[in-house]
This record gives structure tokens, C-alpha cells and sequence, in this order.
């Protein structure tokens, strides 16, 4: 079954903007969910941020629908309920207790549909924390991985969204959850994920290291390395790569490739744990070794001989990574201002199939008129819905733009 039809017609309405929210709209969106992201008039405000912000709406809106409508008129809020009255999934990220005074908590859209899975994206999960507002640098910190990434004294959050987007993951994960107990019961039900719990699992390793061993797990630039050979080295022509050994076999492999035969021969160390043990000795001389190598040299000898390695790659040199381009790992659109982008697929195959790409990132309003259609509405109702700007369509934005 191709991976685009996992998830046919299931409806998903979403109300989310920034990363978390659209992250769990968009997993379930290249699974081949219907997903209609609901916007205010004037579009997610998500669509100008800059900086950092500037690719968070194309990475995260591919395969959805846009209806823009004004939630806090009569007429607005009546269409978005109808809408999901109608569908199977609801995904919200809004701080708690602020849909509940627009007509959209849980317990009011589940009087209006018992089979509606609600899925909601938060800061915290029930608990003392719960009303804090929560970003993703903000869990990072208080979840212990900033302290981890940085060296000793200078937390530092990890280069990425990496909250955000597995809090939307274990939010999507949720949804498929609850559909499944759907099938079985006949109602839907209410479905958390959360950036702090979600940065607190990313560092349950170090909190079990620290329940067996007894002692703390030292930030990650000053960890003691589990192997004796993980680490990154330079080369010759000013490039690095990382190299690790990871078990005695591959260290047998290693030795014999590079000429180390002493070390080959020293049965102390055999072990992987002796070889830590005389780290201090091992590294310096493996940096004189492969400073004498150029980096395309040396991966190539590390590819025949079967050891992890890797460059150091930028995400920009990512665009041009031939795994990614003749896999499939890179999906090719078109963002709203017309500019043409490729950006990673789902890291997942479905029968050696890569989730494709079915709509581009929408422009705000794209699918305005259609779903209004599909709800009823007549001609004349969404003319006039549109003059009085309770709707918006890529027209009437442009207008609008335009006047301004």
C-alpha cells in the first residue's frame, strides 16, 4: 500500500501554528490524511516570522489544506463546527483553557462529535506546571538536554526544533492511538503531548545512567565516551570527519586496516572497557593518523572496512546529498511566495515507498471556497462571507496586501 493511502479518508482539523502543532498535522498529512489547517483572516501568523523562524511554515504545512475564516465571529466559529462535526482528528496547540472560551475545548466538541479524537500539543502535561507557557528552548532547558548539549556551566540548546517536532511525533503517535481504540468502541477520546515530558524522555537515558551507576551523567562535550574510538578527527585537507569503534571486533578490523598491529596484538586492550581506560593514550595518536589522510580518502576506507563515520555536514550541503536526492529523501515544492524549495520527507518507507509530496504548502485561504462548498454554503453566502472579511482567499489577501 503505497504511503501516501495509509491514512485515506480520515479528515484531520487542525488549529495550530509555529512547529509542535503542525509537526503532528503534517506526519498524519504525508500518511494521507485529509488535513485542513484553520487560520485567522490575514493568515497563521507562523507564515512571516523570520530569522529562524523564516522555514517553519513551508517545512511544516506541506499536504494540508488552508481555510482561513475569523473564529471569533458568529458565522466564522459556525463553519469551523461544522467542519468538525465531520472530521475524525482535531490537533490544537493553543495555550489551555483558550479554545474552551472560543467554543473548541474538548468537552464541548465532543458533545458535538463522540467520535472526534482531540489531540492536544501543550507545554506540560497535566500537573502543577500546567498553565506556564512553554516554547521549545524553554522544556530544553528545564528538561535537562540543554545542560547535556553544552559544555560544563554553559547550557545550550540542541540546533534544532528537536522538542517541538517529537512532541508533535508523540502527538501524531497518540492520534494513531486512539483511532485504533475508535475501532473498537465507537468513541473518540482525548489525547495529550507535551514539550517538557517530551524533553524529560529524550534524557532518560542519563536519569537511568545515574539510577544504576549512582553517579550524574556529565554534559555531553565532557561525557567519559562508552568506546575508546568516538570521536571527531581532522584530515589533511582541513575537513573533519567522526570515526567510532564500537565493539572488539571492529577494533580487531581497525587496527589491521591502519597498520596498528602493536594495539592488534595488546591483549589489554581486547576489551572495549580497557580500551577506554587508555583513552588519553589511543586519541592523540589516531589524530596524527588521520591528519596525514585527506576526508574523501578516508571515508572511503572506512566505508570498505565497515566502521561508522561520518562528515561533518551543514544543513544547507544537505540539498545536494546524494542519498537523500536519488531516495526520495527530499520532497520538491513550491512555498506560497512562489519560490521553489526541496525539504525532507518523513524519515519513513512504506514498502520501500517514501511519503510523497500530494500539495504544496498552501497560500493563506487556498481551499477557502472549496471546503465552504463542501459545507454547503452557497455562491452568494461566501461572496458575502468574503466582502465582510469573516473568510479569506488568496485573492482577497492579495487585495488586501495590495492596499496596504
Amino acid at each position: 500500500m503505497p504511503a501516501k493511502s495509509l491514512l485515506d479518508g480520515l479528515k484531520v482539523v487542525e488549529f495550530t501554528h509555529m512547529v509542535m502543532g503542525p509537526a503532528a498535522g503534517l506526519i498524519l498529512a504525508d500518511l494521507g490524511a485529509e488535513v485542513i489547517k484553520v487560520e485567522p483572516v490575514g493568515g497563521d501568523k507562523t507564515r512571516r516570522l523570520r530569522g529562524s523562524g523564516a522555514g517553519y511554515f513551508p517545512m511544516y504545512n506541506r499536504n494540508k489544506k488552508s481555510l482561513a475564516v475569523d473564529l471569533k465571529s458568529e458565522e466564522g466559529r459556525a463553519i469551523a463546527l461544522d467542519l468538525i462535526k465531520e472530521a475524525d482528528v482535531f490537533v490544537e496547540n493553543f495555550r489551555p483553557g483558550a479554545l474552551d472560551k472560543l467554543g473548541f475545548g474538548y468537552e464541548q466538541l465532543k458533545e458535538l462529535n463522540p467520535k472526534l479524537i482531540y489531540c492536544s500539543e501543550k507545554g506540560f502535561l497535566d500537573g502543577p506546571y500546567r498553565h506556564r507557557t512553554a516554547l521549545d528552548e524553554v522544556a530544553q532547558m528545564m528538561g535537562g538536554l540543554a545542560y547535556m548539549t553544552g559544555p560544563p556551566g554553559r547550557p545550550l540548546r540542541a540546533g534544532a526544533s528537536v522538542i517541538d517536532v517529537a512532541g508533535g511525533m508523540f502527538g501524531a503517535i497518540a492520534v494513531l492511538a486512539a483511532l485504533r481504540q475508535r475501532d473498537l468502541s465507537g468513541v473518540g477520546t482525548h489525547v495529550s503531548s507535551s514539550l517538557f515530558e517530551t524533553s524529560v524522555f529524550l534524557v532518560g537515558q542519563h536519569m537511568a545512567q545515574y539510577a544504576v551507576t549512582g553517579s550524574p551523567a556529565a554534559p555531553m562535550p565532557a561525557r567519559i565516551s562508552a568506546w575508546a574510538v568516538y570521536d571527531v578527527f581532522d584530515t589533511k585537507d582541513g575537513e573533519k570527519v567522526f570515526v567510532g569503534v564500537v565493539s572488539d571486533s571492529q577494533w580487531t578490523t581497525f587496527c589491521e586496516a591502519f597498520g596498528l598491529d602493536e594495539w592488534a596484538a595488546d591483549e589489554s586492550l581486547r576489551e572495549n572497557n580497557q580500551r577506554v581506560a587508555r583513552r588519553d593514550e589511543i586519541i592523540p595518536r589516531l589524530k596524527k593518523l588521520f591528519a596525514e589522510h585527506a576526508q574523501s580518502d578516508l571515508m572511503a576506507k572506512l566505508e570498505e572496512l565497515g566502521l561508522p563515520f561520518a562528515p561533518i555536514k551543514r544543513p544547507e550541503d544537505l540539498f545536494d546529498d546524494p542519498h537523500l536526492t536519488e531516495s526520495g529523501g527530499l520532497l520538491e515544492m513550491t512555498i506560497p511566495d512562489g519560490g521553489e524549495i526541496a525539504l525532507p520527507a518523513l524519515p519513513l518507507a512504506i514498502e520501500g515507498e517514501r511519503p510523497a509530496l500530494r500539495f504544496d504548502p498552501p497560500e493563506i485561504g487556498q481551499n477557502t471556497v472549496e471546503i465552504l462548498r463542501s459545507l454547503g454554503r452557497d455562491e452568494d453566502t461566501i461572496k458575502g462571507l468574503e466582502d465582510r472579511g469573516i473568510i479569506d482567499t488568496p485573492k482577497r489577501h492579495r487585495r488586501a496586501h495590495a492596499a496596504e
